[in-house]
């Protein structure tokens, strides 16, 4: 019976030999850093088909294509040298150099299962003398409980295991553990040998020997942790946070320690003041309790992680940044992060750097808050919060926002006469809403728009004022008034007034025109009477009074600020 199985074996792993035998790549670049060889892979992929990398041991990430037979990849290597398309020392290559994979990313490799979750990590190679099912069991049995929960973290990073990490090897663990062997060509026994564990674990620590995982103490924040060395490096104090800026290779790496005192009340602002930083995308998972919090972001070409915890007095936490798509580092530099996280004495000194003489309000302790691409006014018509402001603010945009916080959809709008109806995502009750003017007003009366001349950096409305200089446009259009008045492109959008304070109208964006250049002062408003008409168009009362007495500047100002609001998209 024993010869029998190893007679089976034998037959087996020379297959396995024969098929890695039979297998030919040609070699055409080899580079000493990660992001090189990706970069260059990424380039040769876009015209070379079955472009695939592996790192080759002693600091060197090659760049092949294949797999082939000999005598497939000897006719490609002569044809691509001779279109010019390889560089000439380009040469075959058997593999066995081979170990991880980094090209496709997240890709198949060649002589793996295509549809595994980790089918970019290398093969297992079997130097050893071949363990029963019998020996591994018993060499398993002898493993302590950090070690058997290691090699669960190791297949749920692979892909192959989604349960919980509690060192039982029960049917969830042992089927993960067949897949494995599946994928990595060994018998799918379910039971790791001890050379298999020991290539899984391999693979598993791979990625934390490129990025330099090593531990890091900061006595002035009472923060230690293990950090990506070779990718982030101390830059500075910006309390409550302790920079790690990009050092290395990738650009979107960066790494806080956070740090000060405070109690829930400061952790729960701290939770907010979090999510406007552009290094917090908006997508992704996020929760605050009264002890902690963490916010998962997701977009604009980075992923990040920030989990923060008040203990004594003192809230402490991190922040890790890294490239959107490279998941399988993100997800393993991020769980060595949190296990090795610890706490020291003290906090961060809010006073620890005078405050520099570069400030700007985009910024919160030197990191950049996340800005809108477009902002403009409008301002409220109904008392559930219906805005009216222009089209030029709703092109392409991935969100829109009244004042920032909140959100808000298109419901309505008119391109031909420039307006468009916003409601907003959530229940929002304005102080005030438009009373539209019903009387005809009259020429060389002055005027005042209310807006945010700024593009927000006031939070405030700010009042224009002008005078009606006519009742149409230049071409007669009597649905439009021309005014005089200087105005800035984020005014567009907000509501013009009388001296009583009843709404005229809605300033329009001033059109760019090749042929023809306005003066400065020449702006126009679209009639009341078409807004009124487009809302009542979609069910939407609006309030309307007749002409009244002027009332002073001051009283003027403060109706503005109450229905004027930001509107802006993202």
């Amino acid at each position: 019976m024993f010869k029998a199985l190893a007679a089976v074996v034998i037959v087996w792993l020379s297959a396995v030999s024969a098929t890695a035998q039979d297998s030919y790549w040609v070699q055409i670049e080899a580079r000493q850093t990660l992001t090189e060889a990706q970069d260059q892979a990424r380039s040769y992929a876009r015209r070379l088909d079955d472009v695939q990398g592996y790192y080759l041991g002693r600091g060197y990430y090659g760049i092949v294509l294949g797999p082939y037979t000999e005598q497939r990849a000897r006719t490609e290597l002569a044809g691509l040298l001779r279109d010019g398309q390889i560089p000439g020392d380009s040469y075959l290559q058997n593999g066995r150099r081979f170990e991880q994979q980094f090209w496709p990313i997240g890709g198949a490799a060649a002589r793996q299962t295509p549809d595994r979750a980790a089918s970019s990590l290398p093969l297992v190679t079997i130097t050893q003398q071949q363990e029963t099912p019998q020996q591994a069991r018993a060499s398993e049995a002898a493993l302590p409980r950090e070690a058997r929960e290691e090699l669960q973290k190791a297949l749920r990073w692979a892909g192959f295991y989604q349960s919980t990490i509690d060192g039982a090897f029960g049917r969830g663990t042992r089927r993960a553990m067949e897949d494995w062997q599946a994928a990595n060509n060994q018998n799918p026994t379910g039971v790791l040998t001890t050379s298999q564990r020991t290539a899984l674990l391999r693979q598993y620590n791979s990625i934390l020997d490129d990025v330099g995982m090593k531990l890091v103490r900061d006595n002035e924040s009472g923060i230690q942790m293990q950090v990506p060395t070779a990718l982030v490096a101390f830059s500075q104090y910006q309390p409550p946070f302790v920079k790690f800026d990009p050092s290395g290779s990738l650009d979107q790496a960066q790494v806080l320690f956070i740090s000060q005192r405070g109690d829930a009340g400061r952790l729960s602002g701290l939770f907010e003041l979090m999510q406007v930083l552009d290094i917090v995308p908006r997508q992704g998972n996020r929760r605050l309790r009264d002890d902690s919090f963490f916010i998962e972001g997701i977009g604009d070409g980075i992923q990040s992680f920030t989990k923060v915890s008040l203990q004594d007095g003192e809230i402490k936490g991190f922040t890790l940044v890294w490239p959107e798509g490279d998941e399988q580092r993100f997800a393993r530099i991020l769980d060595v992060m949190q296990s090795s996280f610890e706490r020291l004495d003290g906090t961060l000194d809010p006073n620890i750097v005078p405050p520099s003489e570069e400030q700007a309000i985009d910024m919160v302790a030197g990191l950049s808050v996340r800005q809108p691409r477009l902002s403009r006014s409008g301002f409220y018509v109904s008392s559930d919060g219906i805005v009216v402001t222009t089209p030029q603010v709703i092109d392409s945009c991935t969100r829109i926002t009244f004042d920032r916080d909140t959100d808000a959809e298109v419901i309505a709008s008119d391109l031909d006469l420039g307006i468009a109806i916003l409601r907003p995502l959530s229940p929002l009750a304005p102080i005030d809403v438009a009373m539209f003017q019903s009387d005809i007003p009259r020429l060389q009366d002055r005027i005042a728009t209310g807006g945010f001349p700024y593009d927000g950096t006031l939070d405030t409305a700010t009042l224009t004022f002008g005078e009606l200089e006519d009742l149409r446009d230049l071409d007669g259009d009597d649905r439009v008034k021309r005014l005089t008045i200087l105005s800035r492109p984020s005014n567009a959008g907000g509501p013009i007034f009388d001296e009583s304070g009843a709404v005229l109208g809605m300033l329009l964006p001033r059109e760019s025109d090749s042929v023809q250049a306005l003066p400065p002062e020449v702006h126009f408003s679209v009639d009341a009477s078409q807004i009124i008409d487009l809302l009542a168009a979609q069910g939407i009362e609006t309030a309307k009074v007749n002409a009244t007495p002027a009332i002073p500047a001051v009283m003027l100002g403060r109706k503005a600020a109450n229905i004027a609001v930001l509107v802006s998209c993202w």
